[in-house]
């Protein structure tokens, strides 16, 4: 691309971008509330109906780092990276089980994070304050993870610009500073409205990548025809790793304080059903668009470009490759900022919800005498620092270990899971049981991390076992599940009169 078209894009890009923030401090007056009770501020006051829920789920769900991603991982691995497409089909099945009901315990008991319901149902303040820590350090990295995204968008971008890297960075540092400011003062009614933007830019994007290589390359059929065989087979000896690490992100995905955080913000547990069931459609284009993974290896020009860029980085530039080669300017530049705020949106949530976990879990567990008003100033000053603190997270750590950690926090964060999904159904569990699984499962999944990596730098988080390598996450539960039911059967049940 010339410097005339690149000139082009970015001012369509800039352009947009500026709609983009307007509607984040939009949000203040969408549905006005009072923006200093958490519940409004956090939650939208619980008035996003069926249409904003299913957007803001897409939105959190289908993030810029997943838009990149998975095509990335199809581009490297083959195959295997489509274990994305068939957890995407199953996430809102799974979460139609159980959110619904964590909806309507919430609307009943005022609940705005999980953690208030699990000290409400287990009478635990120190498992509720556990969860909450839990929940915040697994977010940090995830959110790193949607920054690393927008830096692979402003690298495409901006490659062949003199000081690029320093454009890159001043460029996601204003971005976050306009991000951290809607937030404060729109809360999650900004980030809905965002999402709308953001959905209706990535579902053009992606089936016009579609609608245009597909025919290009001869369609389907032909192309993987000539491809490698890695591209259409998996290897018999991967399909418990296929398998288990699907399930683990499908069992997790509900778990994440975001998406719990999105959910609640829907007006009626239906809405939210109705939200959820819409929600798949997003799998359609995604998995199109993954597919893309192994059919940029068909298109010169995007080969070409991804070229000028370490082989280790290629694949997260896959998408941005195909919109910059294969389109025009402008459209390449409304695609990409849609690919950009994928990642400023869940971003937003995201550090929502840690700075409702930190100052209604935490700070206001052990500072008591803290105001209603105080607890949701905490929590926005709170959502501001994570951001910027993911931002330093990016800045100190290399991109390949963000990554890891990212997978180590979903070890974590699947480990919740008898206390809130299972929680919901009974209160058999003790909550020194849970207290102990919980702790010991992690301890054991960070344990075997190391390990299987030898104490080295991360780079699976599968664990060999006679039966084939599973899921790091999965087997952690399982020794959750086990520890939570010996220790509650363990515990002498107190006799009623």
């Amino acid at each position: 691309m010339d410097q005339l078209g690149q000139l082009e894009m970015f001012s369509v890009f800039v352009v947009l971008f500026a709609i983009f923030v307007v509607l984040g401090f939009y949000g203040a007056r969408f549905r006005r509330g009072n923006l200093n009770d958490l519940g409004d501020w956090a939650l939208a006051g619980r008035k996003l109906g069926s249409f904003l829920t299913f957007f803001l789920q897409g939105a959190d769900w289908f993030t810029a780092y997943s838009i990149l991603a998975i095509p990335s991982s199809v581009f490297v691995s083959g195959a295997f990276g489509f274990f994305g497409v068939a957890y995407q089909t199953m996430v809102f099945a799974f979460a139609m089980i159980f959110v619904p009901t964590l909806w309507i315990r919430a609307r009943e008991r005022g609940y705005i994070t999980a953690s208030d319901f699990v000290k409400d149902r287990f009478r635990s303040t120190t498992l509720s304050i556990f969860l909450a820590v839990v929940g915040i350090v697994a977010v940090l990295p995830y959110m790193a993870l949607q920054i690393t995204g927008l830096q692979a968008v402003l690298t495409a971008m901006l490659y062949g610009t003199v000081g690029a890297s320093h454009v890159e960075e001043i460029a996601l540092i204003i971005a976050f500073i306009i991000l951290a400011a809607f937030t404060f003062t729109s809360g999650l009614r900004g980030a809905t409205l965002g999402a709308v933007m953001k959905d209706v830019l990535v579902w053009i994007a992606l089936l016009s990548i579609v609608a245009v290589i597909v025919p290009s390359v001869g369609g389907f059929g032909h192309a993987f025809q000539s491809l490698p065989a890695k591209y259409s087979t998996i290897n018999p000896s991967l399909s418990l790793a296929f398998s288990t690490s699907m399930l683990g992100v499908v069992i997790s995905a509900y778990l994440w304080p975001h998406n719990i955080n999105a959910s609640l913000g829907a007006s009626s547990a239906g809405r939210l059903k109705r939200g959820f069931a819409l929600a798949p459609l997003y799998a359609v284009p995604l998995a199109l668009a993954d597919l893309m993974g192994a059919l940029v290896l068909k298109v010169p020009s995007a080969l070409s470009f991804l070229s000028n860029f370490p082989t280790s980085y290629r694949g997260i530039l896959v998408i941005p490759s195909l919109l910059i080669t294969k389109f025009p300017p402008w459209f390449a530049g409304l695609a990409l900022l849609g690919v950009f705020i994928g990642g400023l949106v869940p971003a937003a949530v995201m550090a929502i919800a840690q700075g409702n976990l930190l100052a209604r879990n935490i700070v206001k567990e052990l500072r008591p005498s803290t105001s209603e008003k105080g607890v949701t100033s905490i929590a926005k000053w709170a959502s501001a620092a994570f951001k910027f603190l993911a931002l330093a997270f990016v800045f100190t750590v290399p991109a390949s270990y963000a990554l890891q950690f990212y997978l180590v926090g979903a070890i974590l964060i699947i480990q919740l899971m008898p206390a809130v999904f299972l929680g919901l159904y009974s209160d058999w569990f003790k909550s020194q049981a849970l207290i102990a699984g919980t702790a010991l499962s992690i301890a054991a999944g960070v344990y075997m991390v190391l390990s299987v990596n030898h104490f080295k730098q991360i780079t699976t988080t599968l664990y060999p076992t006679p039966l084939g390598s599973i899921y790091i996450g999965v087997i952690a539960l399982a020794i959750n599940l086990l520890v939570t039911v010996v220790v509650s059967a363990a515990i002498p049940r107190r006799k009623v009169a």
